[in-house]
């Protein structure tokens, strides 16, 4: 089936005919699970790439930083881009560059090159994560609309939790590259299946270059000052850098009021279940996080634990 033949099917009826239904679900899947798996599965490892590179431990939380900034810097702005030129194609090229960023991080030799390569991951991994529930809702049919989301939620709750365990499984036979490693025969193989199974949608819209550049400063200058000023260097430098973030995140806020569809929509935090909701994940989702990257540190510095010991400590 054609790309035109996919939009047709996906914008005249309700989502897409079986069995490609199934081949775009899959799709969806195999992506959605390799963008939340390596959100953790390098974190067991971290003891190990510290050591292997010759990096201080405290640097080589760059490796998990690099991939989870970059993902929050440009998740808002991408989703807006699939609105624009297609969900489909945007995923698609998110998973084109989590490949390549997945090739990168398994040939790098230097903790920057390795947390650069994190980076374009993380990019990649935004450009799944922002369109995957949107491919959903044009795959299946309203009726069974909840069961598409639930299915995605579960495949993402299920890749976030065996990330841990998949690390051990790896770190037991191979060198800590192949983490990465697996994921570029995968991405190729998701990409190839997506090329003939995603529907598209109809675009509109028009890109919010400023909205994009307050968003992107306002979280990287903001995470890059908080990381400057909990590391005990210049806290000049860390202030400035924070207050750049600060004042972008005002910037944003104040150019978003003017606009019907912003990128980052603020009105909605006036509701008080949305806000506290937004809230208390973003809390439960540091706490975890902070487990997740000072856990493996402690069990194989402190209680000198294995890599494959700590990584089913840790899940």
């Amino acid at each position: 089936m054609t790309a035109g033949t996919s939009t047709q099917v996906a914008t005249q009826q309700d989502g897409l005919p079986t069995p490609q239904r199934y081949w775009a679900a899959t799709t969806i899947w195999l992506a959605l699970t390799l963008s939340v798996l390596d959100g953790s599965i390098a974190n067991v490892a971290l003891p190990t790439i510290a050591a292997d590179l010759h990096a201080p431990a405290a640097d080589s939380v760059w490796v998990v930083n690099a991939y989870q900034l970059a993902i929050v810097v440009s998740l808002l702005p991408m989703a807006a881009v699939g609105e624009m030129i297609g969900f489909r194609r945007v995923f698609q090229h998110g998973i084109i560059v989590f490949t390549l960023g997945s090739l990168g991080c398994t040939l790098a030799h230097s903790l920057p090159t390795l947390a650069f390569a994190r980076a374009i991951q993380g990019f990649g991994a935004a450009g799944i994560m922002s369109q995957n529930g949107a491919l959903v809702r044009f795959t299946y049919p309203s009726k069974m609309l909840g069961r598409g989301l639930g299915l995605n939620a579960l495949v993402a709750s299920a890749g976030a939790a065996l990330g841990p365990t998949v690390a051990s499984g790896i770190l037991a036979v191979a060198s800590w590259q192949w983490l990465f490693a697996v994921n570029v025969p995968i991405g190729i193989g998701a990409c190839l299946l997506g090329r003939k199974s995603l529907p598209d949608n109809p675009k509109s819209g028009e890109f919010d270059l400023w909205g994009t550049l307050l968003n992107a400063s306002m979280f990287g200058f903001g995470f890059i000052g908080i990381d400057l000023l909990t590391r005990g260097g210049n806290i000049w430098i860390g202030m400035a850098t924070l207050a750049i973030g600060t004042t972008a995140a005002a910037g944003l806020f104040f150019h978003s009021r003017s606009q019907a569809e912003p990128i980052v929509p603020f009105d909605l935090l006036r509701n008080p279940v949305f806000s506290l909701s937004v809230a208390t994940s973003i809390a439960s989702f540091a706490a975890q996080m902070l487990a997740f990257v000072s856990l493996p540190f402690f069990f194989e510095s402190a209680l000198h634990r294995g890599q494959v010991e700590t990584g089913l400590t840790v899940c």
